[in-house]
């Protein structure tokens, strides 16, 4: 709480009582570290959620201009669900759903507002947050895979792959790569006890991950980290700083590369990896595998103007869709099914406007995006859409650009006026 009340204000743009200001980065904090334990429902994400939103609101909380396009958007996006919903109310997992997707809009709007203002210390404390409970979903998922614990490995494990705190491998695989992105950027550009401590915590997310043996988090976590690397090196302020990432990231690489040659030396591990790291999954190939599915849907979203409602499409096929752009047409016909992927993309494209901007924020700016460009691509083959560490980041990001566009504002009003004082 010391923390909280102190950090990052000397850019804080909110004139609140020191004591508001600790409690609501206490609650963002908060926040961020229940996201990893959502196996039970109502999950602690939910409590913490939906407590800060009354608490935020009776403490101070802006809704800004720049938001009605987001919210007119989120707001026609559950229309149509709920449209394609109607003939479904009858089934409790169709209204489950349909309320679960209205809470998610809520809470994108709900971050915006809040990253919005006091921008440098919650981005900070929303790290600090998700980095704890990676910590704790990752220990969990390793323990229960290496059966470090009684019981563990049928409560923390599924289909023999690590699932930690989460109900599925591949959303806790998803959950951890932001987490890993930010501990990744402290190990390349941070003093070395800070950076030391911050290797642990990635070697450790990076093994959940890897037993997680989630493709798209494999995938995921090498593109957005050789991503968000990339952009830390463009938009250095100094030589020196641009040769120390280059040279950390290397010795990063070499140390991630002998660390799953020891791990595969491990005859579970290996065999699982190989089955894993094949591209001719059954449930991939043929007229009615992850792909096929998507052109048959595809062909039927043309036909269908109200979809087939929530929850239907496995009615039809053997699966679910395995594609959020796809889901949207489905669930929610041609009204959510444009407005989802113009929500995503929009907010995609925004966000290359803001890589260069130098606002006290920038580096976590790079991680969070380099991360949501990860979910954007990985949407592609999973369903994503009842993400909530996704929707927390669409809002974060819609919060940092409001953020920057006053910080720009602000620095150039400070700028005019000492221009005419001299």
């Amino acid at each position: 709480m010391a923390y909280a009340a102190t950090a990052g204000t000397s850019h804080s743009l909110t004139s609140a009582p020191t004591g508001v200001l600790a409690l609501q980065r206490a609650l963002v904090w908060l926040a961020g570290a229940s996201g990893a334990i959502v196996f039970i429902e109502p999950s602690p994400y939910e409590l913490v959620t939906l407590t800060a939103c009354v608490l935020f609101f009776a403490t101070g909380l802006r809704m800004r201009l720049v938001f009605m396009p987001l919210l007119f958007t989120l707001i026609v996006l559950n229309v149509g669900y709920s449209i394609g919903a109607v003939p479904f109310l009858d089934k409790p997992e169709v209204v489950n759903w349909i309320l679960t997707s209205w809470y998610m809009a809520i809470t994108v709007i709900f971050f915006a507002m809040v990253m919005s203002e006091d921008t440098e210390a919650r981005l900070d404390m929303l790290r600090r947050g998700l980095i704890v409970g990676a910590m704790i979903a990752s220990l969990a998922g390793i323990a229960g895979y290496f059966r470090l614990v009684p019981g563990g490995y049928d409560l923390l494990t599924l289909y023999d792959r690590a699932r930690g705190t989460f109900k599925d491998p591949n959303v806790l695989g998803a959950f951890l790569i932001l987490p890993a992105l930010f501990t990744l950027q402290s190990v390349v550009s941070d003093r070395f006890g800070k950076a030391f401590r911050n290797a642990i915590a990635f070697g450790i997310i990076s093994l959940a991950i890897l037993l997680s043996f989630s493709r798209a988090a494999w995938g995921g976590l090498v593109i957005t980290a050789a991503f968000m690397l990339a952009l830390m090196v463009f938009t250095s302020r100094s030589q020196a700083q641009r040769s120390r990432i280059i040279v950390m990231t290397l010795i990063a690489a070499i140390l991630a590369v002998a660390l799953i040659a020891v791990l595969l030396s491990i005859g579970s591990v290996a065999d699982m990896f190989k089955q894993r790291a094949s591209f001719d999954q059954s449930y991939d190939e043929g007229r009615f595998g992850r792909f096929g599915r998507h052109i048959l849907g595809a062909q039927m979203a043309l036909e269908l103007p109200f979809g087939i409602g929530p929850l239907q499409f496995h009615t039809y096929f053997p699966e679910d869709t395995h594609n959020s752009y796809l889901n949207a047409f489905m669930s929610g016909g041609w009204i959510a099914g444009i407005c989802y992927p113009a929500l995503v993309f929009v907010t995609a494209v925004i966000g290359f406007r803001y890589i260069y901007m130098r606002v006290p924020w920038q580096r976590g700016y790079l991680a969070v995006f380099s991360a949501f460009l990860g979910f954007v691509g990985e949407s592609f083959i999973i369903d994503t859409d009842h993400w909530r560490h996704f929707w927390m980041m669409l809002g974060t990001m819609w919060g940092m650009y409001a953020a920057a566009e006053r910080y720009r504002a602000t620095s150039a009003r400070i700028i005019d006026e000492s221009s005419a004082a001299s």
